[in-house]
């Protein structure tokens, strides 16, 4: 509408009405050919990031020297969660494969998603976990697995306080919603804490304050207009739901509602 208006405005004080109805048309013109680059761009983008997740996640299950079958299993999952047609399933796995070769390279693959580094931080951090869910398959992440998601993090414009955070996420909700009338295990506390940006000794308002700051950045609709492909929105949605067990465990500790 904005581009049509300005094209209308145009074209009345260079054409009358005739150049009204032209500079009309000339706007509606451009304003339609930009928003379908944008929208092309936006499927390029999430192509490329379904891609290179599995090929990154390829090579982080073999940085420990091996691909173990459980998480083999967490890759074949993700397919099943993120409802990937038999098209996107063949390249999932095409990308694993590549991925898990001899001479893969990690770098150059996080390069390709050199173009979301800048605004979508919380799509970058999504993508980080969904490839710490990929390697703790095994009950736990390896030094080198480690050690490579730091590197992947650096690449993204990440760092290793991000890697260890979402770490700590994962721990701290992998035993389910904290219901029971006792405080949690402290480990498990401490992790809590940890995956929200936080120590032991937060204040209850730093806590609420950094609870809605993460719930508002990763919530799927915002992702998804960052470029998160609408097939992620299940994993989206599950880490708004871990960042909630995190906060709920420390809610119980600290005796605040």
């Amino acid at each position: 509408m904005a581009f049509i208006l300005i094209g209308a405005v145009i074209g009345l004080l260079v054409g009358g009405s005739r150049g009204l109805l032209i500079g009309a048309l000339l706007g509606y013109a451009i304003g339609w050919g930009m928003r379908s680059t944008l929208r092309s761009g936006v499927r390029l983008m999430q192509s490329q990031f379904l891609e290179s997740t599995f090929a990154i996640m390829g090579a982080l299950c073999k940085a420990d020297g091996v691909v173990t079958r459980d998480e083999i299993k967490v890759a074949e999952a993700t397919f099943n969660r993120l409802h990937l047609s038999s098209e996107q399933r063949g390249i999932a796995k095409a990308a694993f494969n590549r991925g898990k070769a001899p001479g893969f390279d990690l770098h150059a693959e996080a390069e390709k998603l050199g173009g979301m580094r800048y605004g979508q931080r919380p799509v970058l951090q999504l993508f980080l976990q969904i490839q710490c869910m990929a390697v703790a398959a095994d009950g736990k992440i390896h030094p080198a697995e480690h050690e490579m998601l730091v590197q992947l993090a650096s690449r993204l414009g990440l760092t290793e306080r991000d890697v260890s955070q979402l770490e700590a996420l994962l721990r701290a909700a992998s035993a389910g919603p904290f219901t029971g009338p006792r405080p949690a295990g402290q480990s498990r506390l401490n992790d809590a804490y940890t995956a929200l940006g936080l120590n032991s000794g937060a204040s209850v308002a730093e806590i609420k304050r950094a609870y809605r700051r993460l719930i508002s950045k990763n919530h799927p609709d915002k992702l998804a207009a960052k470029g998160l492909p609408d097939s992620m929105r299940e994993i989206a949605e599950e880490r708004a739901r871990e960042l909630n067990v995190a906060y709920e465990l420390i809610k119980q500790a600290r005796g605040f509602s």
